[in-house]
C-alpha cells in the first residue's frame, strides 16, 4: 500500500523536520527547505552577496577542517561570535567583509539540507525574504515536467529534549512560497499544503510584528538578536533563490 504519509497524488506538500523531509524527499521532483529564524534567512542574505555556501551540520566535529578544505570561512553559534566574526546571525553575515565560500552549520535548516542532498532531489532554500522569487522560479524549473511535486519542509526548532518544536515563522515562511505557488496556478495542494498556505494568508498583513511577538521572536530579540528578527521579516526583499548543487549553495 502507498504511504499516506507521501502525501501522494498532490503536486504541492508539506511536513515538518528531518523525518517529514525524509518521508518526502524521494517521492518529490523538488524540495524547498524553511528555516526562518534563522538559516534560510541567513542563506539568502549570503547568496545575496554572492556568496556560495555550504550547509553543515551542527555541532560537527568535522566543520573546521570540512571549511579549511575548501578555502571557506567557518560561521559559528551566535553565542559564540566575537565582534567581525561571521555566525549563524544574518546580521553578521550582512556586515562582513568580502567572503567567497562560507560553511553555516544549523541544528535544523542546515542539516535537513544535507539530509536531503544525499537523496539527489533537488533543493532550494526559501524564507520570507524570497518566497515569491522562489515560486516563480520552482514554476518555471518544474513547467515541463508532467505530474511535477514539490515538497515543502518546514525546519521547525528543538525542545531541551531534542525533540521537534513546530515553529510558527517556518509555518508561515512555508505558506508564504506556497500561497505564491498557488496563486500562479501551481498544480494541486494537499490537505498539509492548504493550510500552510492558509497559515500566512491570515498573518500577511501583519507579519514583521507577528514575527516579533512569536516564541522564536522573542527569544531572539531577548538574546540581544533584535535585528536577525528584523532581517527575517523583510517579506520578498530578495529574488536570489539558493540551489543546492552538490554541496554547496549558490544563486539559481
Amino acid at each position: 500500500m502507498a504511504n499516506p504519509h507521501a502525501q501522494e497524488p498532490w503536486s504541492a506538500r508539506f511536513d515538518w523536520g528531518p523525518v517529514g523531509a525524509e518521508t518526502l524527499a524521494g517521492a518529490s521532483d523538488l524540495v524547498a527547505v524553511v528555516d526562518v529564524l534563522s538559516f534560510t534567512t541567513a542563506l539568502t542574505v549570503a547568496v545575496d552577496r554572492g556568496i556560495e555556501v555550504f550547509p553543515f551540520r551542527w555541532r560537527d566535529e568535522r566543520a573546521e577542517r570540512f571549511a579549511q578544505d575548501r578555502d571557506a570561512v567557518l560561521a559559528v553559534g551566535r553565542s559564540a561570535a566575537r565582534p567581525g566574526r561571521i555566525s549563524l546571525s544574518a546580521g553578521t553575515i550582512r556586515a562582513a567583509g568580502p567572503v567567497r565560500r562560507l560553511v553555516l552549520p544549523s541544528p535544523n535548516g542546515s542539516t535537513i539540507a544535507q539530509d536531503v542532498a544525499a537523496t539527489g532531489t533537488t533543493l532550494i532554500g526559501v524564507s520570507l525574504r524570497n518566497a515569491t522569487a522562489a515560486a516563480e522560479w520552482t514554476r518555471n524549473r518544474l513547467a515541463a515536467v508532467r505530474g511535477a511535486s514539490v515538497s515543502v519542509i518546514a525546519a521547525g526548532e528543538r525542545w531541551p529534549d531534542g525533540s521537534l518544536r513546530p515553529a510558527v515563522e517556518d509555518l508561515w515562511g512555508a505558506g508564504a512560497y506556497l500561497a505564491a505557488l498557488d496563486a500562479q496556478g501551481f498544480g494541486s495542494f494537499s490537505p498539509e499544503a492548504f493550510s500552510a498556505a492558509a497559515a500566512h494568508r491570515a498573518v500577511a498583513g501583519d507579519l514583521p510584528a507577528r514575527l516579533r511577538a512569536s516564541a522564536s521572536g522573542r527569544e531572539l530579540v531577548d538574546g540581544g538578536f533584535a535585528d536577525d528578527v528584523e532581517i527575517a521579516a523583510e517579506v520578498d526583499a530578495s529574488i536570489a533563490v539558493p540551489l543546492l548543487r552538490e554541496e554547496s549553495f549558490t544563486a539559481a
